[in-house]
């Protein structure tokens, strides 16, 4: 199963203590459904769990449930539930204060919403019905889809007073509300009452936070790395100019002593080199001795300079 499935499961084991709250979570599904019309009820899921759910909202609200379930066409798993039944359609609209002869468009009746906790369980049923959750081993997505755009800017103010900033589009002829971090995500799914999928998110959330200080410190040891190798090969390599040009014995014994540790631990750090010194030295002194023996390196490739002028250097 997938990690929205998992989450309807979840939030189908949810238990209404009021009729009250089935009744806001039954309005929420059906708003949020595929079609809520005076013509044609319909809700398409692929969730077992959800359309079970729903039947059971229905005939303990109304005594009725949907026709029985069909296959929709095309589509594996999904299934429509429908009521074509004028009489019980305008039951339902009648139920939510709805008046097909006058109403043009949708709106959230916040009479059906007045108790506090009404508000989560209309949400869990517009997730049920028209919303998803993306994997957060993927990324971190949360949206609510509906036909009917005067809801949708209606339940966003609905989120917003919940403290929740949902942002806006449109998706064919759906109005889309969804959330894009962790934190919120995983905080409305806790309200809706999915503490686990929420657990899941944040733990998602953590694991790439881990894996992504891990990637920087990798990243930035590498390019320290990456500096400590060049600086050492440009070093060796002005050791090697200056050896071919008067040999090693020509340097004072402290630079000697450097060059040699330097050749010998060519892979080596600054500070290694210092404490490998004999005596140990500071990392500052060994920096000092090899950018001399650089600049002796330097004037080693003047062709006029001789040995004397390099003892003169040194």
């Amino acid at each position: 199963m997938s990690f929205a499935s998992d989450t309807k499961s979840e939030l189908c084991r949810v238990r209404h203590e009021k009729d009250s709250c089935a009744l806001a979570e039954c309005y929420g599904a059906l708003l949020f459904a595929h079609t809520f019309s005076s013509g044609e009820i319909r809700i398409v899921t692929t969730s077992t769990d959800f359309a079970s759910r729903i039947n059971t909202l229905l005939r303990r609200l109304f005594g009725f449930s949907f026709e029985p379930a069909v296959s929709s066409s095309g589509t594996s798993g999904r299934q429509s539930l429908l009521i074509r039944d004028p009489s019980r359609i305008l039951q339902i609209f009648d139920r939510f204060g709805i008046s097909p002869r006058y109403t043009l468009s949708h709106h959230i009746n916040l009479a059906v919403l007045e108790e506090e906790s009404c508000r989560p369980s209309f949400l869990r049923g517009a997730f049920l019905a028209g919303g998803s959750v993306t994997d957060p081993e993927k990324h971190f997505h949360l949206e609510f889809s509906t036909p009917h755009r005067s809801v949708s800017r209606e339940a966003c103010s609905l989120l917003s007073e919940l403290g929740f900033t949902a942002h806006e589009s449109d998706r064919k002829n759906n109005s889309l509300l969804y959330l894009k971090k962790a934190d919120p995500i995983a905080d409305l799914l806790t309200l809706l009452g999915a503490p686990s999928a929420a657990m899941t998110v944040m733990t998602a959330k953590v694991e790439k936070e881990m894996r992504n200080t891990i990637t920087r410190r990798v990243n930035c040891d590498s390019a320290n790395a990456d500096k400590i190798v060049s600086a050492a090969q440009e070093q060796i390599e002005s050791i090697h100019r200056f050896a071919s040009a008067f040999g090693l014995d020509a340097l004072p014994e402290a630079l000697k002593d450097t060059a040699l540790l330097r050749i010998t631990n060519p892979d080596a750090s600054l500070s290694d080199l210092a404490l490998l010194s004999i005596p140990p030295v500071s990392k500052s002194c060994l920096s000092h001795r090899l950018k001399r023996i650089q600049e002796l390196a330097d004037a080693a490739d003047r062709p006029s300079l001789s040995s004397t002028d390099c003892e003169d250097l040194t």
